[in-house]
């Protein structure tokens, strides 16, 4: 793949495919994880606990004993539940298991499966870009930046899972004299936001 094939694609699965081996197991696991979260018929209290469970995971905040309390976050396939892609398989193979049941069940009836499909996938194309960026240009971010205020907003959105401030993000920022046309785009643009963006991922120092 090369860069413009990444910024034009209209088919997220070259996409993943280019990231293995290059990407954190850390973001790929979440990618996972936002991509699950797009599937109604998957969601539940039992499901929710589960999946905030493999976000620790992720985040190195939870331990074996913490995960073997939620057997649904390893369990093995079946013909209803997508549950190994959690924890129980490598993070790359997981963001493509989840990827592949994200664009998969998003309809409720057979008569939706290509509708479904055809508005799923610009959305999996937008989460790898908004956890990923563009590999192909990595963004050089300036400690100077880092004031509390902007420290504030990224780590208030990561923990709450509420990005809707990140245009307030993207202000704080030029306040400070970031003038990254990447940077700032991405705050103001559209969206998603999910755990794992790169701006906020910069700013909190995860990888």
């Amino acid at each position: 793949m090369i860069q413009q094939a990444w910024l034009t694609a209209t088919d997220p699965t070259p996409m993943l495919l280019f990231l293995e081996g290059c990407a954190s197991d850390r973001k790929l696991r979440l990618f996972a994880i936002s991509s699950f979260r797009r599937v109604p018929r998957l969601q539940g209290k039992e499901w929710e606990r589960a999946v905030e469970v493999a976000e620790r995971y992720a985040d190195g905040m939870a331990d074996d004993r913490e995960v073997a309390q939620f057997p649904l976050v390893a369990m093995e396939w079946d013909d209803t539940v997508p549950g190994r892609f959690l924890i129980g398989q490598p993070a790359h193979a997981a963001a493509y298991s989840a990827m592949s049941w994200a664009t998969e069940l998003r309809r409720t009836s057979h008569l939706e499966d290509r509708f479904g499909r055809i508005q799923e996938v610009p959305v999996q194309i937008a989460l790898l870009r908004d956890i990923f960026g563009n590999p192909f240009r990595p963004v050089t971010f300036n400690p100077e930046w880092l004031t509390s205020t902007v420290i504030a907003l990224a780590r208030q959105m990561y923990e709450s899972r509420d990005f809707s401030a990140m245009p307030i993000l993207a202000d704080a920022l030029q306040d400070v004299g970031c003038e990254s046309a990447e940077i700032l785009d991405h705050c103001r643009g559209d969206g998603p936001h999910v755990r794992g963006c790169f701006v906020v991922d910069l700013i909190l120092g995860k990888t």
